[in-house]
C-alpha cells in the first residue's frame, strides 16, 4: 500500500498538519488513540469517513517518518 494515496497535508486544511485524505482526521489523532489501545473496530465507529485502509496509511505514514528522520547522537 502506498500511504500517499491515503494521507495528505495541505496548509489550509488543519494549518498544514498530516490528515486522512478527504477529511480533517490528524494522523496524530490517529496514532494517538491506537497507542492508548483503542482497537481499529472503534476507530471506525468513532470516525466513519475513515477506513480500515485509512487507518493502516497512518501506521505506515508515522514508520516513514522514523526511518526518514535524521538523528544525531549526543555526547553524555
Amino acid at each position: 500500500m502506498n500511504w500517499q494515496n491515503h494521507i495528505t497535508s495541505d496548509p489550509t486544511i488543519m494549518f498544514g498538519k498530516p490528515v486522512i485524505r478527504g477529511t480533517r482526521i490528524p494522523v496524530d489523532l490517529i496514532l494517538e488513540k491506537l497507542g492508548s489501545g483503542e482497537s481499529i473496530p472503534q476507530l471506525l465507529d468513532a470516525y466513519p469517513r475513515a477506513t480500515e485502509t485509512d487507518l493502516m496509511a497512518c501506521l505506515l505514514f508515522a514508520s516513514d517518518v522514523v526511518k526518514n528522520e535524521v538523528v544525531y547522537a549526543q555526547a553524555g
